[in-house]
């Protein structure tokens, strides 16, 4: 496929006759001018000499003309060499050393940069995306170099509709934005979190084939309550404490307002905001726009899939999820978005008669314990989850009860962590999950980076037992059991979703994101491990797969918005071409518009 940047450069005729600076230099110039635009017409070494002639770039560049598969092969073995060198260094120094080697290949050259990126997926995601993304925006301010991306502050109110104009782009398709209240499990870390949507959308375009040119990472700087950073020197972003109640919303208001005005197809994910807005937020903008919380809604969807693998590994049907006790340590934007879907999944099973009120099969909490009706001040979305004092409930278990207590009591069939505390699921805690009443217990530790993570998969299988299933949100290496078994340490990783429902919403032309539309990428996810993987402890499937799955989600979405008429259709493919198309057909259409990192003639050759 075409990198549609490069027919931003006008064919020409003949051979150059102009001094080297009328093209060569306004190609330079032409990248510089445009902040967030990664060299998109670089090829370095691997320009044609007839293309040096005709751009005036001959002499700019050593005289070698390198293939495509040879530039390749010499940043695949500088990172080897990389690799090497950093050997016994701490684990930091190693995963900056990594991700700088690889944002200078983006500098350089962007079309290499995504080749290496989609072949190298498994290994490469850990750097660009969780954990070392997080590593990265607590020193970006350090780090930064270039900007990427837009960034739109409080001090902008009423230039926004203006601002977004200063974009170079004519079309966008994918926009990721964050107020950096909230990055991973690290707190506020103000506008340092660009380097969330930077790392999303380099997923997105791996994953998902959305092209480099058509997408926009945004930071909006409403300032911040870091006391660290309001006192570094380097600090980029605004040095005023963060913005409340009106002011707020007044700020993101204008921004999805002037987003809307120029790009109104375009699809905009929420990111890492603190839990009292990504709710207000989603709830403001999710039926006016093409909008969805990846924090909420993805992290749901990924967990959803587990929760229903984890029912799969116990040898019951998956009706039999509405039976599963399920502790959840963390009650923050992720953790009741895990409750709410599956909530709502288990009211779609077939045969289920209990009200969304009536069965509460989950105990919550937080940092004050166990969350029940007696807790005063409870917000309204945490609320429908407090355990109360009717017959069902388990005796002794009171308001602010330990987490071990209420494992020991409960004899859940799952904890699941969205605590972002480190830890937290300690041995004792584990130890009571050996008791559990399941003979398969699950433990999901999903708080990102790995420094958050509540435990290890070495801890599950020593306490819990070889039978465990575990999930991790950060990345972990399986564990060898003896006698030839392993335990799976699998990744519940947001990228298996979020790129196939943004994908699938652009694709559609969904109006909006629907909860059926992420309802159906869940569960297309829940299908895609075989029977035999969820017997041996696998949940999810390899990342090296990433597009494929991503293809199959996002046809899963699709279909969801046809069948909802949502879907307005995409460029020459109309709503009623979308409904006549079978499964396999949707699969195929999502697949065939994935954009792919070829280098293409920058002159015609005529």
């Amino acid at each position: 496929m075409v990198q549609q940047g490069r027919q931003a450069c006008e064919p020409t005729r003949g051979r150059s006759r102009s001094p080297p600076r009328s093209r060569a230099a306004g190609l330079i110039d032409a990248v510089s001018a445009y902040p967030g635009f990664h060299s998109v017409w670089a090829q370095d070494t691997a320009f044609p000499m007839t293309e040096r002639d005709r751009l005036g770039l001959r002499g700019l560049l050593p005289p070698r003309v390198m293939s495509f598969e040879q530039q390749y092969e010499r940043f695949i073995n500088s990172y080897r060499s990389l690799e090497n060198n950093t050997r016994g260094e701490p684990d930091s120094i190693v995963a900056l050393a990594k991700w700088r080697i690889l944002n200078r290949l983006h500098d350089r050259n962007e079309t290499l940069y995504y080749r290496v990126l989609i072949d190298n997926i498994k290994d490469f995601a850990p750097i660009i995306y969780t954990p070392t993304v997080g590593l990265v925006c607590e020193n970006y301010s350090g780090l930064f170099r270039r900007p990427r991306g837009m960034y739109f502050s409080a001090k902008d109110k009423g230039e926004m509709m203006s601002m977004i104009y200063n974009w170079p782009a004519e079309k966008v398709d994918m926009i990721v934005v964050t107020d950096g209240s909230r990055i991973l499990g690290l707190g506020d870390l103000g506008v340092q979190g660009i380097g969330i949507p930077i790392g999303k959308l380099d997923v997105y375009v791996a994953a998902a084939g959305i092209n480099p040119q058509k997408v926009l990472p945004i930071m909006l700087d409403v300032g911040t309550n870091n006391e660290k950073l309001l006192e570094d020197k380097l600090y980029l972003g605004l040095r005023q404490p963060r913005l409340e109640g009106e002011e707020y919303l007044a700020v993101v208001d204008e921004f999805m307002e002037a987003v809307h005005a120029r790009w109104p197809k375009a699809v905009v994910q929420f990111e890492d905001f603190q839990m009292k807005w990504a709710f207000e937020t989603l709830q403001r903008y999710r039926n006016r726009f093409c909008m969805f919380n990846d924090d909420v809604q993805g992290t749901a969807g990924v967990a959803l899939a587990g929760l229903l693998g984890a029912v799969r590994a116990q040898g019951r049907p998956l009706q039999d999820f509405t039976n599963q006790k399920i502790v959840v340590a963390g009650a923050g934007s992720a953790g009741i978005g895990v409750l709410n879907m599956a909530k709502q999944a288990m009211l779609r099973m077939p045969g289920i008669h209990r009200t969304g009120e009536g069965h509460n099969q989950f105990w919550v909490l937080d940092k004050d314990g166990l969350i029940t009706k007696d807790r005063e001040g409870l917000d309204s979305a945490v609320a429908r989850f407090a355990r109360g004092h009717g017959p069902d409930e388990i005796p002794d278990l009171h308001e602010g009860a330990s987490l071990v207590e209420v494992v020991k009591k409960v004899k859940p069939h799952v904890l699941l962590g969205l605590s972002g505390v480190g830890g937290i699921f300690n041995e004792e805690v584990l130890k009571a999950m050996k008791e559990s009443d399941s003979p398969r217990p699950a433990v999901f530790a999903m708080s990102n980076p790995t420094t958050k993570a509540e435990c290890t998969p070495d801890d599950v299988f020593k306490h819990v037992g070889e039978n465990a299933i575990f999930a991790s949100g950060s990345p972990f290496g399986n564990i060898s059991l003896g006698n030839g078994k392993t335990g799976y340490a699998n990744q519940a990783n947001n990228m298996y979703l979020f790129p196939g429902i943004g994908l699938g919403a652009l694709l559609s032309g969904a109006r909006h994101i629907s909860d059926g539309m992420l309802q159906a990428a869940a569960e297309c996810l829940a299908s895609y491990i075989t029977d035999n993987e969820i017997r041996k402890g696998i949940l999810f499937p390899s990342v090296s797969s990433i597009r494929h799955i991503t293809a199959q989600v996002g046809a899963a979405v699709v279909r969801a918005a046809v069948s909802e008429d949502l879907a307005e259709g995409c460029c020459d493919v109309g709503p009623r071409e979308l409904a006549s198309m079978s499964e396999l057909e949707t699969v195929d259409y999502v697949a065939r518009k994935m954009w792919y990192p070829v280098y293409s003639p920058l002159v015609s050759d005529k």
